[in-house]
């Protein structure tokens, strides 16, 4: 008798610690958020992460997953309430970039080198060509017949190595997509181009693409719907070089960064101030309408504007103006 009462003192006892442990573990559960990452080559890396985690802990965690060091080329994105692509900011919490849950992200390439071969590891460049891969899918990045079959015979050569008669049939790259709509025809040229790289390494296979890939017009061109002060519809394109305007797919005017010395929005509108010219007194204010306050945002996120340090120039921003140097 005494023995039970002695456990049942101690049930007592302990009863009390327990409950005060429990919510010690709620509360660590509640700091704590799911995330899911879609990889570049459709895989995802899900986990967990503290809710007050900036994004820079996240994508740190993507690039160690995917054993990646030159990490500053690539983001995270999410898609908004309206459905448009953002950029996690990496200085941000998350939970105040996300209204959204779970937390659903995509890995990307941010800012597109203009010269791939300078990239230092092959890994690097090998999610490069995934990215211009799914470009080139998507129609972000149009290519001709011609191109389309160069760079899908690197692909095949970089995923497959050489060709052999006896391992690869009549339709051995019909399970690769190369373009939108993908022929026959495209596909017969591809084996065709393939055949001839006896001996051509998977990362030769990647710098060739590469090579090719970044002489297209619109390679590493993130595009922006907007209007010119005419109101007339255009789209407004930012990459490496500058800033380009395109009105019905045809480029019209460019804006190198050299020449822009402040960007700045005020609600749904877009500056530009341009340098004076060679023969011109004063600098120039070029203004374009976005969609809205948010699109305009989106154009000056200043760490969108990164891509100033590709061309050699820093950029130092708050959260409606950009000034040049």
């Amino acid at each position: 008798m005494d023995g039970h009462r002695e456990t049942d003192d101690m049930s007592e006892k302990t009863s009390p610690n327990k409950n005060l442990k429990s919510p010690q573990k709620g509360s660590k559960r509640l700091k704590t958020a799911p995330f899911k990452v879609t990889l570049l080559d459709s895989s995802e890396f899900e986990g967990e992460i503290e809710k007050h985690s900036k994004g820079q802990t996240l994508m740190d965690m993507v690039c160690e997953h995917l054993n990646l060091l030159e990490k500053d080329y690539f983001g995270l994105t999410f898609a908004d309430t309206d459905s448009q692509k953002n950029w996690l900011d990496p200085s941000k919490e998350i939970k105040k970039q996300m209204r959204n849950s779970p937390w659903h992200f995509a890995f990307a390439v941010k800012f597109y080198p203009p010269d791939p071969s300078q990239l230092m590891e092959d890994i690097t460049r090998y999610y490069l060509c995934l990215q211009l891969r799914d470009d080139m899918l998507s129609g972000r990045l149009p290519c001709s017949f011609v191109t389309h079959a160069l760079l899908g015979s690197y692909t095949v050569q970089a995923e497959l190595g050489d060709y052999d008669q006896d391992d690869h049939g009549s339709d051995y790259v019909s399970d690769f997509r190369f373009a939108p709509n993908q022929t026959r025809e495209l596909e017969e040229r591809v084996m065709e181009l393939h055949r001839n790289y006896k001996g051509m390494t998977p990362a030769e296979a990647e710098m060739n693409f590469l090579e090719n890939a970044k002489k297209l017009s619109m390679y590493g061109v993130d595009l922006h719907h907007a209007k010119d002060s005419e109101g007339i519809e255009i789209m407004l394109g930012v990459c490496a070089n500058g800033l380009l305007i395109y009105r019905d797919r045809l480029r019209i005017n460019r804006f190198a960064w050299p020449k822009i010395l402040k960007i700045s929005y005020k609600r749904s509108n877009f500056y530009i101030k341009i340098r004076p010219g060679e023969y011109e007194q004063f600098e120039s204010t070029i203004g374009f309408k976005l969609p809205n306050h948010r699109a305009a945002k989106r154009l000056i996120d200043p760490h969108g504007w990164r891509v100033f340090s590709f061309s050699g120039h820093q950029s130092k921003a708050n959260t409606s103006m950009c000034t040049l140097h």
